[in-house]
């Protein structure tokens, strides 16, 4: 998008608005999978309520403003394809959602990886264990 934008090539604005409308149709899809996942997580003795939850939480956050995005970039599309004045402003807002929106991908994803890869989670998010020194074995 921000190479189309400092070359002025409409073609390469409308394919990256495309990519991110499809982007957002497709995370329809992933979104709804969730639940089946988290069935599956629970079962998993190392992983607790509270990094499943946060997890999706993060989820849910990342879905709506994905969703925000794929509808921005539909207008800007169309924007875009009738050559509007307006069009590069349209095209701005569709990058500064698109920045967000990556972050949210970062913590979502970060969140997600919590639950199986115990080595990163934070300390608040750990699951409480009986702590065993070596002394009592």
């Amino acid at each position: 998008m921000i190479v189309g934008i400092l070359i002025k090539k409409s073609q390469v604005k409308l394919t990256a608005l495309g990519i991110l409308i499809f982007a957002a149709t497709t995370s329809i899809m992933a979104f709804y999978t969730g639940e089946g996942s988290e069935e599956v997580a629970e079962e998993i003795s190392t992983v607790s309520e509270s990094v499943i939850h946060q997890h999706e939480e993060n989820a849910e956050l990342f879905f709506k403003m994905t969703l925000i995005l794929g509808a921005a970039s539909l207008l800007s599309f169309a924007v875009e394809l009738k050559k509007s004045k307006y069009s590069h402003y349209f095209i701005l807002v569709v990058v500064a959602l698109a920045i967000a929106d990556g972050f949210l991908a970062i913590n979502t994803a970060n969140s997600g990886g919590e639950i199986r890869h115990t080595e990163i989670r934070t300390e608040t998010n750990q699951p409480q264990q009986e702590e065993h020194s070596e002394e009592q074995e």
